[in-house]
């Protein structure tokens, strides 16, 4: 059965142990907003509507001139292309910091460089750090030209935040080092796998190793109610040795660190891709007894130094052609279903899709508020020693 995980549960920051990100001033944000003839502040519209409409929104972001993100590897869902889509329409040139950072980090840059100019303008958020900034009251509410066509549950009513991309849990894996590669979570257990299985980051700092965690206690008996068979399957993968802490990238894998990866199905099959020309032959599959999904949401900093140009970034990717780079990406777009309806879908692209069958279910904001504790208080025990 299918698990998904959406953006209406609840998970506060308390997540993350939340590690300090190095961060410097970098100067105070520019005194005024971009700021239209008429009085229209880019800093408080809550769509381009609101604003002027789509000309007046590009030529304010346009003389802003820049755009500063966090957090978005080149090769992570295709980004690369959008990042470069975008420059090319639009002469904005984005500034990406701490390419490999996760969630937490994110926030961390936003609260602690508030009022500079280097304070990020918007945000590529897994579930919990997105609900959590908006309680905190960190986002901007913006709602994009497609924002009715995002599913209900998938979007802040306010448009806080509001689901992009997501994808299912797989195990990735090595196949020329590896000689039988693992297809569930049970295989995981096996001896042949010695320090081989490796997560993309921590639990309480990353989406997608919570997402790990999430689905091996979904393979283990757990449910949406009880995440602690998952810390309980990593215990025993690190106590019976098959456990590594490296985190998983491109580059420990093409350097056989982390031969076997717990990852987003979207990465790991485009790594595939990526790696071919590597020699390496790294295969995919997403394990039939711990099926999870989730969404990553996509917001704006309420102190925006380029608050135009954040606007219209959310703009480019619920284009369709902002959208059809995310499924080019392996990642399945929000708006895939309403896209299929207006015939602006990439069928090719999507024909590319990971199979995966099953019907949806979704924890309830309680459940991800106990799932968030129990991760916070026993992850560490858990794979330590």
């Amino acid at each position: 059965m299918t698990r998904y995980l959406p953006r209406t549960a609840v998970l506060s920051g308390g997540l993350a142990v939340a590690a300090a990100l190095t961060l410097s001033a970098c100067g105070a944000a520019p005194e005024t907003s971009t700021t239209t003839a008429d009085g229209k502040d880019a800093a408080t519209a809550t769509s381009a509507e609101a604003f002027g409409g789509m000309d007046a929104l590009v030529k304010a972001a346009k003389e802003e001139g820049a755009l500063n993100a966090i957090a978005l590897p080149r090769d992570w869902a295709n980004y690369g292309a959008l990042i470069d889509g975008f420059e090319k329409k639009y002469g904005i040139k984005i500034e990406v910091e701490n390419p490999d950072g996760a969630s937490q980090d994110e926030i961390n840059a936003v609260t602690s460089r508030k009022g500079q100019d280097r304070a990020p303008d918007v945000l590529d958020l897994g579930s919990s750090f997105a609900l959590s900034a908006a309680q905190q009251g960190l986002l901007a509410p913006y709602k994009v030209a497609a924002f009715g066509d995002i599913p209900e549950g998938q979007k802040d009513p306010k448009g806080q935040w509001y689901n992009d991309y997501g994808g299912y849990i797989s195990i990735g894996c090595d196949a020329k080092r590896v000689a039988e590669c693992p297809e569930t979570f049970a295989d995981l257990l096996k001896p042949q796998y010695k320090g081989q299985v490796a997560l993309n980051g921590n639990p309480t700092k990353s989406g997608s190793a919570f997402g790990g965690v999430w689905a091996a206690s979904l393979a283990s008996g757990g449910s949406f109610d009880d995440i602690q068979p998952g810390l309980d399957f990593f215990a025993e993968l690190k106590k019976n040795g098959n456990y590594t802490p490296v985190e998983s990238t491109p580059a420990t894998v093409e350097k056989g660190e982390t031969p076997i990866s717990i990852d987003w199905d979207y990465l790991n099959a485009g790594y595939a891709d990526e790696f071919k020309s590597k020699g390496v032959d790294w295969q995919v599959a997403v394990p039939e007894d711990g099926k999870f999904s989730q969404y990553y949401s996509q917001a704006i900093n309420k102190d925006a130094p380029h608050p135009a140009a954040a606007r219209l970034w959310q703009e480019y990717l619920y284009s369709a052609e902002g959208q059809n780079l995310w499924l080019k990406g392996y990642a399945r777009p929000a708006l895939m279903t309403a896209m299929e309806k207006a015939g602006t879908l990439d069928e090719t692209a999507a024909a590319k899709l990971p199979k995966v069958s099953g019907t949806p279910e979704f924890p309830t904001e309680d459940q991800q508020t106990e799932a968030k504790d129990t991760l916070a208080q026993g992850w560490a025990a858990a794979v330590s020693g």
